[in-house]
Parts: C-alpha cells; sequence; structure tokens
C-alpha cells in the first residue's frame, strides 16, 4: 500500500482493518447475498458467469479468495471444468452460509470452505491451477500483499481473475450509480440490516480502490504477466485476469 492511498475501514475505531471487515462480515451474513443483488441491481450473477468464464479446462484446482457464502464456488464446480474448488474467507460467519448452500447443492466432495486470511494463506506454494476473487480484494488491509500471496499459491502459468467493482468514469452513469449506491443502499440498510454502517463502507470501499488501470500497475509490480482488464456494465465493475 502506499503511503498515498487513503485507507477506508468499516468502522474507523482504531482497530485493524481486517479486523474490522471480519467483523462486518460477520454481522451481515443473514443478508449478504440480498446485498449483493441490490448493489448490483441483480447484475452480478452475470458477472460472476464472465469470470467463470475466463477458466478452462486445464484450471482443475481452483482456490476462491474472500468465497463468502460461496457463490463463486458452487458456480465454478456448476459452470466449469474444475475437479475441486477451495474457498477461503476472513469471515466465519459468512463461511457458515456458504457451507449450508454447497450441502444443499450437494458439493460437499467438490467444494472445501475454510476460514483464512487472505494475506497469509494457509497452502503451499504452487498449489492450484487457478484463483478467484469476487468483490474481495478492495478489502485487504494490504493489497500488494494479499496479490503476493495468490500469485505464491498459483502454479508457474496459473491464472488470477478478479472481479470488482470500479469508480464509474462516464458521468451519467456515474452520477446514477452514486446516489443509488451511496445514498440509496445504506437507507436500505438501515431498514433490514443489524449494521447499516457496512452499506456505506461498501460504497466509500469502491471510491478508495485503485481500479482500472491503475490496478493493472499494482499487479504487474507485484509480478504477474499478461495483466488485461475488461470493463462491465458501461464501468460499473471489471474483470482482471493475470498469469503467474
Amino acid at each position: 500500500m502506499s503511503s498515498t492511498e487513503r485507507v477506508v475501514k468499516p468502522y474507523d475505531e482504531g482497530a485493524s482493518k481486517k479486523s474490522e471487515v471480519g467483523r462486518m462480515f460477520d454481522s451481515i451474513a443473514p443478508t449478504y447475498d440480498l446485498l449483493n443483488r441490490g448493489t448490483s441491481l441483480g447484475v452480478d450473477t452475470l458477472w460472476r458467469k464472465r469470470l467463470i468464464a475466463e477458466l478452462d479446462a486445464k484450471h482443475e484446482l481452483v482456490l476462491d479468495v474472500a468465497t463468502g457464502t460461496a457463490d463463486v464456488a458452487i458456480q465454478t464446480i456448476l459452470r466449469s471444468d474444475a475437479k475441486h474448488v477451495t474457498g477461503v474467507d476472513l469471515s466465519e460467519g459468512m463461511l457458515a452460509y456458504g457451507r449450508k448452500k454447497v450441502a444443499a447443492a450437494g458439493l460437499d466432495e467438490r467444494i472445501k470452505l475454510e476460514q483464512g486470511d487472505s494475506e497469509n494463506l494457509p497452502y503451499a506454494d504452487e498449489s492450484f491451477d487457478a484463483v478467484t476473487v469476487a468483490f474481495g480484494v478492495r478489502n485487504f488491509e494490504n493489497l500488494e500483499k494479499g496479490l503476493a500471496e495468490m500469485r505464491r499459491v498459483l502454479k508457474p502459468g496459473g491464472k488470477l481473475v478478479i472481479l470488482e467493482f470500479s469508480r464509474i468514469r462516464y458521468a451519467p452513469v456515474r452520477w446514477g450509480f452514486n446516489l443509488y449506491f451511496g445514498k440509496i443502499m445504506p437507507l436500505i440498510g438501515r431498514l433490514q440490516s443489524k449494521d447499516p454502517r457496512a452499506y456505506a463502507y461498501l460504497f466509500e470501499s469502491v471510491q478508495a480502490f485503485p481500479s482500472g488501470k491503475a490496478f493493472l500497475k499494482i499487479l504487474d509490480r507485484v509480478g504477474y504477466n499478461n495483466t488485461e482488464w475488461q470493463a462491465l456494465t458501461f464501468g460499473i465493475a471489471s474483470i482482471y485476469t493475470a498469469t503467474r
């Protein structure tokens, strides 16, 4: 993290960002899937399909970082040639919901969910053919350390695929999105969540995240190869790909 990068935390109470993020996701786990649908107006399901479409037949062992309630892990098994997905997340509350979804899908033998820190992954070097992250990297306390850890556990030639919200450059879309995401969603959060501050944080974290070309430069600096960026839905979100 550069000295000029603004640190955005859920509560700004003096604890580490990692600690506050874990606490926040534990608190909103019961409504997280609804939150995802709401913040993206349902388009996030299409974005996840685009993320998974970046995988191919050689990506048999996949690590899904910040797996949350296991949406990407489950869809990766159903929509790709992956043989096994390991999902890791800081929040045990989110994982509890994810395990219920994995069991309901009958995928306990092919998906393993574990609590862990994306910046200190509990896996050996060169363990996975691909690493995926959906809406998680902007929550890292140390972005470069997390990216370096994901590179470490990738096999040589392995692929990183990241889906993340972006700062929108097209003014009319930006105004509408900022109004909805920054003003309306926090109001909805106060009505349906025990932690309405989480809704405001999600918007603030998007504004602080170095999206687009700035994020590609960070991937390059960490040591990734073949870094590419695709804008989705007027630039509301982006897919970033890279190889080790």
